[in-house]
């Protein structure tokens, strides 16, 4: 059973959140953070629209208790097309994952199970409209000591262990030769223009929505699991915006000097924009305090869950 103290807060305004220090009034820049009750973990979150006309990107950042466990979720969703899809992923996905009924005994089964009937839901919804847009997820779960990162899209997961920069995802490019195949052999085409793209329209090859390509674009995610150790320091999720112009590496060496994760965040988001990046850059980052890591206390209330951004 999922426990939740409270309805969703704005974004920076959480239980144990640290105040938004900076928001552009037309919504174009917003950042936030906050702590675990405990103190075994800090977040920082931060959003730009950059050089895009709109806003497609959305995050999601919760804990909540469940079965007397307490459960952290994070997730980037990055529409294209439009923002209906991510907006529909930040409202819906985390709520269906922690509802399945394997959730805690097989959290693998449940997100693979989870992400597939939220892509059916999502296009259930759409069927009545013209819109035909899509968006990614990259989504982590941390329950106890063990992180579960699932991928749909060229999001990305990044961890730092002892200042190495670990994937703990791979983008889905339709030129990736496994990818490629699954799509021909569903009777698919790859094409070059400009880029790879399937059927000479889509730059990803999994995706949630995106109806007319639905046979080829599937939702199915590829799931890591870790253990969290010592030596597992930060986790980095964010959008191909952050990540186009910014290597796992550098992404890695950007927010380890930074104490707070929000700043962290941000500076990710500034360096990306500095660096050219033409789209929307979204990012989260989770540093892990193991000197307060203990998965046998009692769980302390959640803090609300809450959500940013925007579109």
């Amino acid at each position: 059973m999922m426990v939740d103290s409270g309805p969703a807060a704005e974004p920076g305004a959480a239980a144990n959140a640290s105040p938004e220090k900076d928001r552009a009034g037309n919504g174009d820049y917003a950042c936030g953070g906050w702590k675990s009750e405990d103190g075994s973990l800090t977040c920082g979150y931060s959003s730009f629209r950059g050089q895009r006309v709109s806003m497609e990107d959305y995050c999601d950042l919760k804990s909540t208790k469940i079965d007397g466990h307490t459960v952290h979720l994070f997730g980037i969703f990055d529409g294209h097309g439009g923002s209906h899809a991510a907006e529909y992923l930040k409202e819906h996905l985390f709520e269906n994952l922690t509802r399945h009924p394997q959730f805690m005994s097989d959290t693998k089964l449940a997100l693979s199970e989870t992400y597939k009937k939220t892509d059916s839901d999502f296009l259930a919804a759409e069927s009545n409209t013209s819109r035909d847009d899509g968006s990614t997820a990259s989504t982590a779960v941390l329950i106890g000591k063990h992180l579960y990162v699932a991928n749909v899209g060229d999001s990305r997961a990044v961890i730092s262990k002892t200042g190495k920069a670990i994937p703990l995802s791979n983008d889905h490019k339709p030129n990736r030769s496994d990818e490629r195949k699954r799509i021909e052999d569903a009777g698919g085409v790859v094409t070059w223009t400009g880029t790879w793209r399937v059927g000479g329209i889509l730059a990803m090859s999994r995706a949630f929505g995106n109806r007319l390509l639905k046979q080829f674009v599937v939702a199915e995610p590829e799931i890591q699991e870790q253990v969290v150790d010592e030596e597992l320091e930060i986790l980095v999720l964010a959008s191909d915006g952050l990540w186009d112009v910014v290597a796992n590496e550098d992404a890695v060496s950007l927010v380890r000097v930074e104490e707070e994760p929000e700043a962290a965040a941000r500076k990710l988001t500034e360096t990306a924009f500095s660096r050219g990046s033409a789209d929307n850059i979204t990012c989260i980052v989770v540093r892990f305090h193991h000197d307060k890591f203990d998965v046998d206390q009692s769980p302390s209330p959640p803090p609300n869950s809450y959500s940013g951004l925007t579109s």
